[in-house]
């Protein structure tokens, strides 16, 4: 489980002796340093390093960092709100011991994410970590829900001998093809040694549909580790890859044409251990507090998109017809429908009935995301909302008139779209708090102000290496 305490100064209770006796160990292993990680708000990992003598200091007084790095974009030009984007301020960031792990991929190399704290002491308002740490938190203290999640990885693996900027597949085989997987077979079992290493519990890993595009799944864990879990594995896969001679993106859009990398969150709600989404007396065998989850989820979808589909290139993956879930519609094992009620097969039902939420890519900074899908769902437990009428088969199908009666309705096709969705939805702003919603705010207007006037081709080749 993830520790749901803040940082403070000094360390918390035996934080520096368990840093003091890791270091050691890990020192007697090879490992030099020690990655430092966060995901901004633009969705980009940045990272700072220490050496590994230097663990028990960082668990003690944190590492200094801008609070510039919040407003940065993706191409690392720089926003501002009225309080973030200065180059004034410094930050602590202060590694999560309980997630600290070796980089078998990496090899000299450990990880862990980070919370940051203010020099005063006091959890910055624009951590996402903390951020996601206090939605959970909150949900267990006053309406005693707890949550499993898990975030789907999709990738394209390219050649690393093409020409720079360029995406050439490593792969020639067919979608989901055996030819794939025997083509890259050595890299995707390096791969799954890495992770095993690093107890990362692999569930599924295969070829996908577009040109050399794979996905693996993972195991569900409280949504904090399944945030730090989603940037580890990405950190893997991209290390493993280069050790191959390859070169991988996450982006959503490797390409203006076809069908992008998604990164799918499955999501469930426990009250006393119990998975509400299975057993009970509502459609499917959830519970009447698992439908109205659903439904908050479903309504917020459209403002949601802002933080689960934040890059321009996010847009060219949102299409009709293509899996991505581009309605405000559900259906169970609907693989078009936006909110998919996954029951899971009989005799295990108990164990992986789950909700997937699928506007999602790894363009998304996996805390913000889960938070705000968090946030969502609890909205609509709390207001006993009702989950309309599912849907079957496409929802593109349906001429306007009907998609309006059942209320299906298209999700933003614009960066700036969602932007406006989000702006008027209280309930994730006051989630957020407000400066992390102005950040958000202000990053993806900054994004669609930098791919303005661009073609498509050109908006996905801008963000083609950035995921």
């Amino acid at each position: 489980m993830t520790t749901l305490v803040d940082p403070v100064p000094g360390g918390r209770p035996g934080d520096v002796p368990r840093a003091t006796a890791l270091a050691s160990e890990l020192s007697g292993r090879g490992v030099r340093g020690i990655v430092l990680a966060y995901v901004d708000t633009a969705g980009i990992g940045r990272v700072k390093a220490i050496p590994t003598a230097r663990l028990p200091a960082a668990v003690a007084w944190g590492v200094g960092m801008s609070p510039v790095f919040d407003t940065f974009l993706a191409d690392d030009s720089i926003v501002t709100t009225d309080v973030l984007g200065s180059p004034d301020g410094d930050l602590r960031l202060y590694p999560a011991l309980d997630r600290l792990v070796e980089l078998a991929g990496q090899p000299g190399w450990a990880w862990a994410p980070v919370d940051r704290i203010t020099q005063e002491g006091e959890p910055h308002p624009g951590c996402s970590r903390t951020f996601l740490r206090r939605v959970v938190a909150d949900a267990e203290e006053r309406l005693g829900i707890t949550f499993e999640a898990g975030i789907e990885i999709e990738w394209a693996v390219g050649l690393g001998s093409a020409p720079e900027g360029d995406f050439v597949p490593a792969v020639s085989g067919p979608a989901y093809g055996a030819t794939r997987q025997v083509e890259l077979s050595d890299y995707a079992a390096d791969l799954l040694a890495a992770l095993a290493a690093q107890g990362v519990d692999v569930e599924q890993i295969h070829p996908e549909y577009a040109p050399g595009q794979f996905e693996l799944s993972v195991a569900a864990l409280d949504p904090v580790a399944a945030a730090d879990r989603s940037v580890l594995v990405r950190q893997t896969v991209r290390a493993v890859a280069r050790r191959h001679g390859l070169r991988v993106s996450f982006t959503p859009a490797v390409s203006a044409e076809g069908v992008g990398n998604g990164g799918h969150i499955h999501l469930s709600c426990r009250r006393d251990g119990r998975n509400l989404h299975a057993g009970g007396g509502g459609r499917y065998g959830m519970t009447a507090e698992a439908e109205s989850f659903a439904a908050g989820v479903l309504a917020h979808l459209p403002a949601l998109t802002a933080v689960t589909a934040p890059s321009p290139a996010s847009y060219l993956r949102l299409k009709p017809s293509q899996w991505a879930g581009v309605f405000t519609a559900w259906g169970r094992e609907t693989r078009e429908a936006a909110v998919r009620v996954v029951t899971g097969m009989t005799g295990r039902r108990e164990q992986s009935a789950n909700l997937e939420v699928k506007p999602v890519d790894l363009a998304a900074n996996p805390y913000l995301a889960l938070g705000c899908v968090i946030a969502a769902g609890l909205d609509g437990m709390t207001s006993a909302a009702v989950l309309p009428e599912e849907i079957t088969g496409d929802p593109a199908r349906f001429a306007p008139e009907e998609a309006e009666a059942r209320g299906v309705r298209r999700l933003p096709t614009s960066l700036p779209e969602a932007v406006e969705r989000f702006r008027a939805d209280e309930v994730l702003r006051t989630a957020l708090g407000p400066v992390l919603a102005d950040a958000v705010t202000a990053v993806r207007l900054g994004e669609a102000a930098a791919v303005h006037g661009l073609d498509d081709a050109r908006v996905a080749a801008a963000y083609r290496w950035k995921y």
